[in-house]
């Protein structure tokens, strides 16, 4: 019996650590997450202050069960239009948004996050951020 009061005990313990830190669970690999398409413009050349930073058009995948891991955008402002399927997008507190075709979201420096496809079709999405190609070499 004590046992059994000691395993329920942990188990509460986990769940409110897990609740309490919402980032506890992110996952921290990509899972049947792909880029199908990828365009990009230096911006170096053409805005001044811009030098190693790129606008960057991608169409991204990603496959029922799959998802992409927890990342932030501190330093890659992002616009997201969703065109196929169903996406679960967590956020660093724990919120959850759902994205479905036709809609939009947006990532600024103060986003974490990571998304999942928990639909049993591919969800695709075009991507577009301002990434900084040369913090990325580092």
């Amino acid at each position: 019996m004590l046992r059994i009061a000691f395993i329920a005990l942990i188990g509460t313990l986990v769940a409110t650590v897990s609740a309490a830190n919402p980032m506890a669970d992110a996952p921290k690999e990509h899972k049947g997450f792909k880029t199908l398409k990828t365009e990009v413009v230096d911006l170096g050349p053409d805005i001044d202050g811009m030098a190693g930073r790129q606008l960057r058009l991608r169409v991204l995948s990603i496959a029922p069960g799959g998802q992409i891991r927890v990342h932030s955008h501190q330093d890659r402002p992002s616009v997201v239009y969703a065109l196929q399927g169903i996406d679960t997008i967590t956020l660093g507190d724990g919120s959850k948004k759902i994205l479905k075709p036709g809609d939009t979201t947006s990532a600024t420096k103060d986003t974490t996050h990571w998304h999942k496809n928990e639909g049993n079709e591919e969800v695709l999405l075009l991507a577009v951020d301002v990434f900084n190609a040369e913090k990325a070499k580092k």
